[in-house]
C-alpha cells in the first residue's frame, strides 16, 4: 500500500489497555537480534505486540541497507506502515545513509515518520517510544513502594533528590584520598542522567542536587562524547547536562541545584543559565585556599590563583549569584602570611557560605610527608580565626537580603503553615546552609505545606538563617 493515501492516526490507547507496538524486521540475522533484543525490553514494560499494522498504537521498522532491492523493501515497509498505521518509528541500517539537507535517505522519502536511528541502537528506539507512547508500568520498578520509577527509592524528603552525575576523580589532591577508593572519572551516560532526573520531577521532587566528585569534568572520561537522550543527540558535557535540566526542571516548576563544581573558565557557560533563571544562582565551589603557593603544595586544578578574577566576572554576569565553598586552615606549611591572604580573600570574594576544616592528616594522603607540618593546636586556632570572618561576611550578606521577597522551598509546616514553618530560600542548599524561619501567615486563609513553594517577606535574620513573612 502507497504512503501517499492519507494515515489512519491511531489514539493513544486508554490507561486500561496495553498499549500495542507493530513490529517489522527485515535484513540480516544481525538486524534480527537488534529486533530481538528491542522487543524483549517492550515487553518488560508491559508494552503487547500487535499482529497488524492497524491494530497497532504505534509500528516499529527495522530496515536494511545493504543493496538496492534491500533499501527499496524497507521504503515500501515504511510506507505501508504509514498509510495503515500513520506512527512509525525506523531503526536499522538504513536509517544510517545520510538524505539531504543534513537529515536521512528515510526522512527525505517519509518525511512524517516519528524517529529514525541506526542499527544497534535499542535504547534511542526506546526513547522514541516512550515520547510518543509512554509506558504502562516497569515491573521491576514502578511496584517498588515508594520508589520514583527508574530513579528508585530516595532517603531524602520526597521533595528534593541528589542526583549523581559520575563517579571519582581524576585529580591528585595531596589531601585527598578519594580517587584511591573511588578511581578515576566515570561519567553515567547523559541519557540515564537525564531519564532519572525526569522521573524524579514527575514524581514530584521540587529540588534536584547535582552532585559528584567533580561536576565541572562532567563528560571529560569519554571525550564529550555525543550521546541520546529522547532520540535527540546531546554531548556529554556539563553545560549541555545543565540546560537540559534547567529545561525538564521548569517544566515541572522545580529547582536545580549545582554542587562540587571546580572553578574552569568552563563554568563561565553556566553563568547565563543562571542570570536567565534556568537553574539555581547558585555555586557550590570547593576552592580549599587562596594563596597560589598553598594551592601548589595541594595540587589543587583550575587555576586557582585567578579564582578573584573569575568569582567577580561571575557576579558581573550574575549579580543574585550565591558562592559557597569549603577550606582547609592549617595545611603543611601554611605561614601566617599565606593564611591572612586566605582571610583577605574570604572578605574580598564576599563567599556567602563558608566551612573550614583544620587540616586532618589522614592516613594516605600525600600531603603528610610536606615539611612544615603545623600543630595540631594552630591549625584550630586558624580554623576558629576563619570561622569568625567567614560568619562576618555572611552576616553582611544576609542582612541585605532583609526587605526583600524570595521563593521559598517548604521543608516544614506546622497547621500547614498557620503556626509558622521553615524553608530554604535558593542561597540555602539542605542541611549544609541556613534557613529561612516562615512566620504565621497575616492573612488566616494563606496556608501551606512542606514540598511547596511560597513567597516570603525577608524581615530579619537569626544567625545563619533569614526570617520571612509568607506573602
Amino acid at each position: 500500500m502507497s504512503d501517499a493515501h492519507a494515515p489512519t492516526l491511531n489514539p493513544p490507547p486508554t490507561p486500561a489497555q496495553a498499549p500495542k507496538i507493530g513490529f517489522v524486521s527485515l535484513g540480516c540475522p544481525k538486524n534480527l537480534t537488534d529486533s530481538e533484543l528491542i522487543l524483549t525490553q517492550l515487553s518488560a514494560e508491559g508494552y503487547q505486540t500487535s499482529k497488524t499494522f492497524e491494530g497497532a498504537d504505534l509500528v516499529i521498522v527495522n530496515t536494511c541497507g545493504f543493496i538496492d532491492d534491500a533499501v527499496r523493501e524497507s521504503l515500501d515497509t515504511i510506507g505501508e506502515a504509514l498509510a495503515d498505521n500513520g506512527r512509525v518509528i525506523v531503526t536499522g541500517c538504513l536509517g544510517a545513509k545520510a538524505g539531504k539537507d543534513g537529515g536521512t535517505l528515510i526522512q527525505d522519502v517519509h518525511p512524517s515518520v516519528l524517529a529514525v536511528t541506526g542499527p544497534h541502537a535499542a535504547q534511542e528506539v526506546m526513547d522514541a517510544v516512550h515520547r510518543n507512547l509512554p509506558k504502562p508500568h516497569d515491573p521491576f520498578l514502578d511496584l517498588v513502594p515508594g520508589a520514583f520509577g527508574e530513579a528508585g527509592i530516595k532517603l531524602t524528603p520526597r521533595h528534593y533528590a541528589y542526583l549523581k552525575i559520575s563517579e571519582g576523580c581524576n585529580h591528585r589532591c595531596t589531601f585527598c584520598i578519594i580517587p584511591s577508593m573511588r578511581g578515576d572519572l566515570v561519567s553515567r551516560p547523559i541519557g540515564d542522567v537525564l531519564n532519572e532526573a525526569r522521573a524524579l520531577f514527575a514524581g514530584g521532587v521540587k529540588e534536584l542536587l547535582v552532585v559528584s566528585q567533580d561536576t565541572s569534568a562532567y563528560g571529560v572520561d569519554v571525550k564529550y562524547r555525543t550521546g541520546f537522550w529522547d532520540g535527540k543527540p546531546v554531548r556529554t558535557r556539563t553545560q549541555e547536562l545543565v540546560q537540559a535540566l534547567g529545561e525538564l526542571a521548569k517544566e515541572h516548576g522545580a529547582w536545580v541545584r549545582l554542587h562540587y563544581v571546580y572553578p574552569y573558565p568552563s563554568v563561565d557557560d553556566l553563568i547565563p543559565l543562571m542570570n536567565d533563571g534556568l537553574v539555581l544562582p547558585y555555586l557550590d565551589v570547593p576552592l580549599q585556599h587562596s594563596h597560589p603557593d598553598v594551592l601548589k603544595r595541594m595540587k589543587r586544578p583550575a587555576s586557582g590563583e585567578k579564582n578573584l578574577e573569575r568569582i567577580q566576572r561571575w557576579r558581573d554576569a550574575c549579580p543574585q549569584l550565591v558562592i559557597r565553598s569549603t577550606f582547609i586552615a592549617g595545611f603543611p606549611g601554611e605561614t601566617e602570611e599565606e593564611f591572612q591572604h586566605l582571610l583577605d580573600f574570604v572578605r574580598e570574594a564576599q563567599i556567602d557560605r563558608a566551612g573550614c576544616f583544620a587540616y586532618s592528616d589522614v592516613p594516605g594522603a600525600t600531603a603528610n610527608d610536606l615539611p612544615g607540618m603545623v600543630p595540631q593546636a594552630l591549625r584550630e586556632e586558624r580554623r576558629a580565626r576563619f570561622m569568625a570572618v567567614a560568619e562576618e561576611v555572611s552576616t553582611q550578606r544576609l542582612t541585605q537580603r532583609v526587605g526583600s521577597t524570595m521563593q521559598v522551598l517548604v521543608d516544614k509546616a506546622v497547621g500547614l503553615g498557620k503556626k509558622g514553618g521553615v524553608g530554604r530560600s535558593y542561597a540555602d542548599a539542605p542541611e549544609i546552609d541556613g534557613l529561612v524561619h516562615l512566620m504565621p501567615p497575616e492573612k488566616l486563609s494563606k496556608t501551606y505545606k512542606a514540598g511547596e513553594f511560597v513567597r516570603a517577606r525577608i524581615v530579619g535574620t537569626q544567625g545563619h538563617d533569614l526570617v520571612g513573612l509568607p506573602v
